[in-house]
């Protein structure tokens, strides 16, 4: 099998990565919100620490498309 097929496919894998981070994103925020609806006073001392996660998902998720971009032109 021809070599570059497998540096395909481990960057398409490694893509798998940014679909999860962008579904944690969602899921932070849907929890905060349902919380926020639920004690709308502890909402502001919360709203800090919900960008916090999404930053680090989101960290992951560009962590996952640096190794398939690495896979892909190395």
């Amino acid at each position: 099998m021809d070599p570059t097929a497998f540096k395909f496919l481990g960057a398409g894998l490694a893509c798998i990565g940014m679909g999860l981070a962008a579904m944690g994103v969602g899921n932070i925020f849907g929890n905060f919100l349902s919380g926020a609806l639920r004690n709308p006073s502890a909402a502001d001392g919360q709203f800090a620490r919900a960008f916090i996660g999404a930053a680090l998902s989101e960290g992951l998720g560009i962590f996952c498309l640096v190794v398939a971009l690495v896979l892909l032109f190395t």
